[in-house]
């Protein structure tokens, strides 16, 4: 049995197919076909409306199981039509290769690998996107993908933009996308991420044709806007929703919320005085009158600033549903000190006026960021003394331990 043929037997077991989306890539479709046919068989090519010799190739491959529409689509649809088409005919996994030559085959037995230590995980072929022949456009589209990737899921990928992929469709069927272009391979990540998918990858080799030989589908502007929108979209789904979901799934989650605060405020290598300004930070985001956007301020300081994100985060969340109230009415409170005789009663009834309004919403605004303030510097160095304190006392504890 040679190399390949084992790895046949692997794609099998596993019910792995392969998806190729192809539109007008009659010059490379040939040969990425033969090339993969030689580890599985299990190929499904999703014809996206192409104009040129694509389906009299596919003749040629009477076992390519071939999913076919007249009018292109864009890739994001054809991959949603083989998801589909695989789930229903029972495979659990999907590889994903583009048709262009640009992948190769014998990266293949590499998923395969992974797959059988992370079996609920999208697995991405991470091209060196270092080596000369990169494009330019494709080496800064990708670092921009990188980082709101990491901004929307806290992962750090070296290659979202791959079109080499291995999907687990189980975890995906539920799912309802709404992309359809190239900005679907965006939104199918950071939405398993989500969903508690592991999103991990594998290295893999790449070859960029010439630019006069090169054929890509792309278009620069419109494609990259759409992405830019679709990020947008994401980012202000995850500070205004995912992230406070999962601060709260720790909050009630004993041994996730004592491993979080082991990690990042006893054992990290941070000086005190940067954990305790990073909880006093987190509390004064929390407070300031700009809800909705606290969370997404906070971390993009935080980054700034350099300080200690996961505390900043935890603290900043000092505004969940229940201290709303607390915190209303104590900015009240502390915003009658500056409206002085003016100061109002915040009282809702039927008397209420836009001129009300108008003064409760001064009173409130100069209040919440006196009591930011007031909160902020104490926390923070209500933590610098316990940190300290607590310190101390493991010290004089190891002494006593190694006498």
């Amino acid at each position: 049995m040679d190399y390949s043929d084992s790895f046949r037997e692997k794609f099998d077991s596993l019910n792995v197919c392969i998806i190729i989306p192809t539109y007008n890539n009659e010059f490379t479709l040939a040969r990425v076909i033969e090339e993969i046919a030689a580890f599985s068989q299990h190929i499904i090519v999703v014809n996206d409306g192409s104009t040129d010799g694509t389906l009299a190739i596919l003749e040629g491959f009477p076992f390519v199981q071939l999913i076919s529409y007249k009018k292109n689509k864009g890739k994001g649809w054809a991959l949603r039509k083989a998801f589909a088409y695989a789930t229903m005919h029972g495979y659990q996994y999907a590889i994903s290769i583009d048709s262009d030559g640009q992948h190769f085959a014998k990266d293949l037995p590499a998923f395969i690998d992974k797959l059988m230590l992370e079996r609920n995980a999208i697995i991405i072929g991470a091209r060196n996107m270092t080596q000369a022949s990169v494009p330019g456009g494709s080496s800064f589209g990708n670092r921009f993908s990188n980082f709101w990737f990491w901004v929307e899921t806290g992962i750090r990928l070296p290659d979202t933009q791959s079109g080499y992929k291995l999907y687990p469709l189980e975890a995906l069927k539920e799912m309802r996308f709404f992309t359809r272009k190239y900005e679907f391979e965006i939104e199918v990540l950071v939405r398993a991420a989500w969903s508690g998918v592991n999103v991990v990858s594998v290295p893999i080799t790449v070859y960029y044709a010439s630019k006069e030989e090169r054929i890509s589908h792309f278009r620069p502007f419109k494609d990259f806007f759409r992405i830019s929108v679709l990020n947008t979209i994401l980012v202000l789904i995850t500070f205004l929703y995912i992230k406070p979901r999962n601060f709260l799934k720790i909050i009630f989650n004993k041994k996730k919320l004592t491993q979080l605060l082991n990690d990042h405020l006893f054992n990290t290598h941070d000086s005190d005085g940067l954990k305790a300004v990073s909880i006093g930070f987190g509390v004064f985001m929390g407070i300031i009158p700009i809800w909705g956007f606290q969370l997404m301020a906070a971390i993009f300081l935080a980054i700034l600033l350099k300080l200690n994100k996961p505390l900043v985060i935890i603290a900043a969340n000092i505004s969940i549903t229940p201290m709303i109230p607390i915190i209303i009415v104590a900015s009240y409170e502390a915003g009658a000190f500056w409206m002085g005789e003016h100061a109002t009663q915040l009282i809702f009834d039927r008397s209420i006026s836009l001129d009300s309004i108008q003064k409760n919403l001064q009173q409130y605004i100069y209040g919440s960021i006196t009591l930011a303030i007031i909160a902020g510097v104490f926390f923070g160095l209500l933590t610098f003394i316990l940190l300290k304190s607590f310190h101390k006392r493991r010290v004089t504890t190891d002494k006593l331990n190694s006498t």
